[in-house]
């Protein structure tokens, strides 16, 4: 997305796609690639970062709702439903990052 920090294009993506909002973590987790096929039938190579986003709202009506299936699962089952190698790797492998909590006292 042109004019965009990467995290900020992944919030974005994640709200269109998924309708899920939060805090996004600035720096990837991983990234993976992948061939895309493109609608002329060519099939052009992506690589693909990956930001974990802290949900804080899901609704559902955003951009893209009723062209996927949402479903919550862990990330090892997330891995099992994928194809990406890349991708299983870093969902098998990933820890949760929340945001740090300040102290009041």
């Amino acid at each position: 997305m042109k004019g965009k920090k990467p995290f900020e294009a992944a919030a974005i993506e994640a709200w269109e796609e998924a309708g899920v909002r939060g805090a996004v973590r600035r720096k990837p987790v991983g990234y993976y690639t992948y061939l895309k096929e493109l609608e002329n039938g060519d099939v052009a190579p992506c690589i693909v970062d990956v930001f974990q986003v802290e949900v804080t709202e899901i609704r559902g009506d955003f951009k893209e709702q009723g062209q996927r299936v949402l479903e919550w699962v862990s990330p090892d089952e997330a891995a099992r439903r994928i194809r990406e190698i890349e991708l299983k790797s870093l969902l098998v492998q990933f820890e949760a990052h929340g945001r740090k909590k300040r102290d009041r006292g």
